[in-house]
């Protein structure tokens, strides 16, 4: 236990010191979404359905019918069907934990990781992670984007990447209030000009679907290969650290109750790990309209998810319509995923540079920043190596998701070597826990070095698989060797007050920072080593000599 007072309130304390420079800074702009904080009962005023309506919308990236349409000319319908079928089934098992603690507990993917196995500092190599996966993403969807405006409005790539670039930035200054009307009131625009034309060719021409079953792809004979699946399973589960954007969202989830459950379990379900059934979906869809491109255009064309609509529009309605219709589908799609890539990107970078320099930069710095790498990967022409970009990276992804899903699922539930309930403040965690990163560094190390021919072309195809199983297996291996010891470095943060209420929901009780004088609700505080008070979390990662910061009791 603690040697420092517990506190039961907070009433005039002490006079503060002088606050870090950039403070008032940090904290005005940080509030707006919250950026690196847990999310206050007194901000999350939406319903489930609407917080998962904004988090699907973010899931309407054309990469899918790219992913999908490349898998399928390469390998065949077959392979590349069950190689979609097997990334959703380990993309939605290992999402579920993840996206659970998100909603209970109000916190990003980053602040998951920290208290599940990789401590406060260790889970900054995660952050890179994933803001790498926001900026390939962004650029992905950019190219998509840039194809769609040379076709519609004649406008040169270079000029086009540009374009998609600069027209997200106002939309991602604002945080979560914004994205949500947003995202609602363009779904049903999206949904209709996505399915209606695959409805349509289905319905007038059924010899569609007997070309896209039998389609053999260029490098296959039409059979079901063992090497082809994971191949194409490795490229789909790139895609694995897409759930850290659902739990953006998902963190302002309102408290589970005994009244609201079944619409808190419905809206967690479908906007969290459900996500990857709507991504299945359009992928095997890309296999649909590449195959149906071959046979009217020529195979050249059918990998961009331009021509695969132009040529479905065109066969349903007057080429006078085709071409706009098709633009105004890529470009919904691409602002309402690349809206999401920008914020959630700046999110990681800014969360990462303020634990490492203790100086809070400003997202927007970062938004920049993540725009900068995604506009160079896209002037690179990425595009035209875009499988192996995402099965390179599929392998750093599926280590880290399957290593913190492992950490919830395992150490939490089963050994209970690990916290139940997450930590994510400084003073509580140890800079790093080896648990989780021994456990994704060996995962993502061995499965790269799989991937590159390293160990023989015979095992290259199974590089993602080596980097699910050496993960799952080594996270609960190393908690059991290090029996625990490094995932807390002190149990008691010196408040009284109980963590959680009643229902298991973090408590709403609000108490004021007495460095920031800005009110934050209990799980965002913490004692004062030299005060007596408390300190936010923000107050706390940018103290630079550890003034606040409690010592260790464990």
């Amino acid at each position: 236990m603690s040697a420092e007072p517990r506190l039961a309130a907070v009433a005039e304390p002490e006079p503060a010191p002088q606050a870090a420079p950039g403070t008032d800074q940090a904290v005005t702009e940080t509030l707006e979404d919250y950026t690196l904080r847990f999310a206050p009962r007194s901000y999350r005023r939406w319903t489930p359905m609407v917080v998962a309506t904004t988090a699907l919308g973010g899931i309407a990236y054309m990469a899918d019918f790219s992913i999908g349409a490349g898998i399928g000319l390469a390998h065949g319908t077959g392979n590349a069907l069950l190689a979609i079928a097997v990334a959703a089934v380990v993309i939605f098992l290992t999402g579920f934990p993840l996206a659970y603690y998100g909603a209970r507990y109000n916190i990003d993917l980053d602040l998951i990781t920290r208290g599940s196995g990789f401590g406060y500092f260790g889970s900054v190599l995660t952050s890179v992670i994933f803001a790498s996966f926001t900026f390939i993403f962004f650029a992905l969807e950019g190219s998509i984007m840039a194809q769609g405006l040379k076709l519609g409005l004649g406008l040169p790539l270079w000029l086009g990447y540009l374009v998609s670039t600069l027209m997200v930035i106002p939309l991602v200054i604002y945080g979560m209030k914004a994205l949500s009307k947003l995202q609602v009131w363009t779904t049903p625009i999206w949904l209709l000009l996505m399915v209606g034309p695959l409805v349509y060719l289905v319905a007038t021409d059924p010899g569609t679907v007997d070309r896209f079953l039998s389609y053999a792809g260029t490098d296959g004979d039409g059979g079901i290969d063992t090497a082809s699946v994971l191949l194409g399973a490795g490229v789909c589960l790139s895609l694995i650290a897409q759930i850290g954007e659902q739990i953006d969202y998902l963190r302002f989830m309102p408290p589970k109750t005994e009244a609201n459950k079944r619409s808190w379990w419905t809206a967690v379900v479908m906007a969290g790990p459900g996500w990857v059934v709507l991504g299945a979906l359009k992928q095997a869809i890309g296999v649909f309209l590449a195959v149906y491109i071959i046979a009217e255009v020529g195979a050249s064309a059918a990998p961009e998810p331009i021509q695969q609509f132009k040529g479905a529009f065109d066969a349903m309605m007057p080429s006078w319509l085709v071409v706009p219709l098709a633009v105004v589908l890529v470009v919904i799609s691409q602002i309402k995923i690349n809206v999401t890539n920008a914020y959630s990107g700046s999110l990681a970078w800014t969360n990462s540079v303020t634990r490492v320099t203790k100086r809070y930069p400003g997202r927007m710095v970062f938004v920049l920043v993540n725009l900068g790498f995604a506009l160079a990967l896209m002037e690179a022409d990425m595009f035209s190596f875009l499988n192996s970009i995402l099965g390179f990276y599929s392998n750093c992804a599926i280590a880290w998701v399957v290593t913190v899903a492992t950490d919830i699922g395992i150490n939490k539930y089963v050994l209970k070597l690990s916290p139940h309930a997450p930590e994510f403040r400084r003073g509580m965690l140890y800079a790093v826990n080896p648990v989780g990163v021994v456990a994704f560094v060996a995962a993502s190390g061995l499965s790269i070095a799989m991937y590159f021919h390293a160990l023989g072309d015979a095992l290259q195809p199974y590089s993602p698989v080596a980097a699910a199983v050496i993960a799952f297996v080594l996270t609960p291996v190393m908690a059991v060797v290090t029996k625990g010891r490094y995932y807390l470095r002190r149990t008691d943060d010196g408040i009284a007050e109980p963590l959680l209420d009643e229902d298991g929901n973090p408590s709403a009780v609000a108490y004021e920072c007495h460095v920031c004088r800005q009110q934050f609700e209990r799980p965002d505080v913490a004692a004062c080593r030299t005060h007596d008070a408390v300190v936010c979390s923000l107050c706390l990662s940018t103290d630079k000599v550890g003034d606040h910061v409690l010592p260790a009791t464990v």
